[in-house]
C-alpha cells in the first residue's frame, strides 16, 4: 500500500473517531491508537503476522492511555471496566487458541487484551458487540472467499484486521451512546 493511501485511511479513521467521540479525554487515546491499528491491519494482511514490537506497545498505550483519560473530567468510560475487558478478551482468546491452535495466530491472542480494554472502556455491551462484529466480519470474508472459489474451508486468513474493525465498530457505538 502506498503512503498516501495509508495516510488517507488513517485520517479518515481518526476523523470518524473524532466526530463520534467529541471532546472527551478518551479521544486522545483513540487518535493515538488508530494509526497503530491501521498499520497492524496492513502488516497482518501482507505477512499474516502481528509483530510483538507493535502489538505489545499498542496494548500498553491502550491501558495507560485509558488510565490517564479516566483521571480527567468528562471521561466517557471506566478504567476498571477497561481492565476487566482486557482480561476477559485476552483469556477468551487464549482459551480458544489452546483449544484449536490452528484457529488463529498467537498475535491475535496478544492483540485481544488491547481490544478488550478499548471496548471495555464503554462497558460489557460494547465488548460483546465489538468482539462479535470482528468475528462476523472475518466469517463473512471467509465465506465470500469460499463462495468465489478463492479458498477452501481450511484456508488461513489474517484475522487481526477483522478484530480491529470490530473494535472500531464497538468504539463508535460506545462513544455515540455516552
Amino acid at each position: 500500500m502506498s503512503t498516501p493511501v495509508v495516510s488517507s485511511v488513517v485520517a479518515m479513521v481518526c476523523g470518524v473517531l473524532a466526530v463520534a467521540t467529541g471532546a472527551r479525554p478518551e479521544l486522545l487515546v483513540w487518535l493515538l491508537l488508530a494509526p497503530i491499528a491501521v498499520v497492524l491491519a496492513i502488516v497482518d494482511v501482507a505477512v499474516h503476522r502481528l509483530p510483538d514490537v507493535v502489538v505489545l506497545p499498542f496494548m500498553a498505550c491502550a491501558l495507560v492511555g485509558l488510565g490517564g483519560a479516566a483521571l480527567m473530567p468528562g471521561a466517557g468510560g471506566s478504567w476498571p471496566a477497561a481492565l476487566l475487558g482486557a482480561l476477559t478478551l485476552g483469556v477468551c482468546h487464549l482459551v480458544l487458541f489452546l483449544i484449536n491452535p490452528g484457529g488463529f495466530g498467537f498475535g491475535d491472542v496478544k492483540l485481544a487484551p488491547a481490544l478488550g480494554a478499548v471496548l471495555g472502556w464503554y462497558g460489557w455491551g460494547v465488548v460483546l458487540i465489538g468482539a462479535f462484529a470482528g468475528y462476523l466480519f472475518g466469517a463473512l470474508f471467509g465465506a465470500g472467499l469460499i463462495l468465489v472459489w478463492r479458498a477452501g474451508r481450511n484456508a488461513a486468513i489474517p484475522f487481526g484486521p477483522f478484530l480491529l474493525a470490530g473494535a472500531f465498530v464497538g468504539i463508535l457505538l460506545g462513544s455515540c451512546t455516552m
